[in-house]
Order: structure tokens, then C-alpha cells, then sequence
């Protein structure tokens, strides 16, 4: 009789040992995939969802995340999109917990100076917001022209339409002072 308990304590212990290896092993591939996800695999995750957006310099936008790029994703607002660089964000609030990966290879190596180029074609009046700077920094304007790390702006007033004689000024945005861009909805960003 002793032998018996002597061997199903041994035969427990085994057991036992064995079920805490294997719930050892998958938590360690558990980090392990996690630390794998990017960041636009995540937010592509959360397409469709109400998330909060919290610049560097300090402005916080919220609404339905609609797009994640491979450098910027956009927010549709009540009345407004707004396009985000990545590098301008602080943190986000809201976001789900699964992440999917960009299928296309064309997708993923479009990024920020492909959205601005698409913004310039369509003649998109648009208030861009600096990173950096106080929440009163906005420019209104049209995008002119964009470069490979810039983008010039004409700045009209507020509801003008880009015309030669009613530019005010024109302003080269290094994409690097890119806080956010908003335009009205209406049309795809």
C-alpha cells in the first residue's frame, strides 16, 4: 500500500510539473508574439472603433479611427477627418486588442508623402496643425506641392478657394512639424 501512494504522488508530481512547463511555454510564446506586433498592425485592429488620439504637444482628438497607414492613420470626426503622422502622437485611448496585418505589399510602402500627395491633387482645403506648438498654430490652406520630407502649403482664409490672388503666404512643413491635418468629410483622405 505504501508503495501505491509512494508512486501516485510521483506519477501528481510528474503531472504537475509538466502542466506548469506547458503553461510556462505558452506565456513565453505569448510575449514573444506580442512583441512582434507593430504598432499599425494594432491600429489596423481597431478600424471602425472610437479612439482617442493624443498629440506630443498636447491637442487630444477623438473619433472613429477609419484608416492606419504604414506612417499616419485618420479619424473621422462629427463634421471633419482628421490625418495623423504617427510620430506626432503621445498615447492612444481606445484601442482594441487584436492586430491585423497589411495583406498588400503596394499598402504597406504607401505612407504620409503618398496621403499628402493625394490631398494636393484633390485641392483639399485643409487647417494643418504643427506638432510642437501651442493648439492656436493652425495654418488653413491647400497643399501645393509635396516633396519627399515636406509639403508646401498656400495659406488662404478659411473658406476661400485657392485662387493666385488670394493666397496669403505659402508654407513649407518639414513632415517632421506635421501634427495633424483636418478637412472636411465628404471625400476620402
Amino acid at each position: 500500500m505504501r508503495w501505491n501512494a509512494l508512486f501516485q504522488d510521483l506519477e501528481q508530481q510528474l503531472a504537475e510539473s509538466a502542466v506548469l512547463g506547458l503553461e510556462s511555454e505558452i506565456a513565453e510564446r505569448s510575449r514573444a508574439d506580442t512583441a512582434a506586433i507593430a504598432l499599425d498592425d494594432r491600429l489596423r485592429g481597431s478600424l471602425g472603433w472610437h479612439v482617442g488620439i493624443h498629440l506630443i504637444s498636447g491637442p487630444v482628438f477623438a473619433g472613429t479611427l477609419s484608416h492606419a497607414g504604414s506612417e499616419s492613420l485618420v479619424i473621422d470626426e462629427a463634421a471633419h477627418q482628421v490625418l495623423i503622422p504617427y510620430a506626432a502622437v503621445g498615447h492612444y485611448t481606445g484601442l482594441g486588442r487584436f492586430a491585423v496585418a497589411e495583406p498588400s505589399p503596394v499598402r504597406r510602402k504607401l505612407g504620409l508623402a503618398s496621403a499628402l500627395r493625394g490631398l494636393a491633387r484633390d485641392r483639399a482645403e485643409l487647417t494643418v496643425l504643427l506638432a510642437g506648438r501651442s493648439p492656436d498654430m493652425q495654418l488653413p490652406g491647400v497643399i501645393d506641392r509635396v516633396g519627399q520630407d515636406f509639403f508646401d502649403l498656400a495659406m488662404t482664409l478659411p473658406g476661400e478657394a485657392r485662387r493666385a490672388g488670394r493666397v496669403a503666404d505659402v508654407a513649407t512643413v518639414p513632415f517632421q512639424s506635421l501634427g495633424a491635418l483636418r478637412s472636411r468629410r465628404g471625400g476620402e483622405l
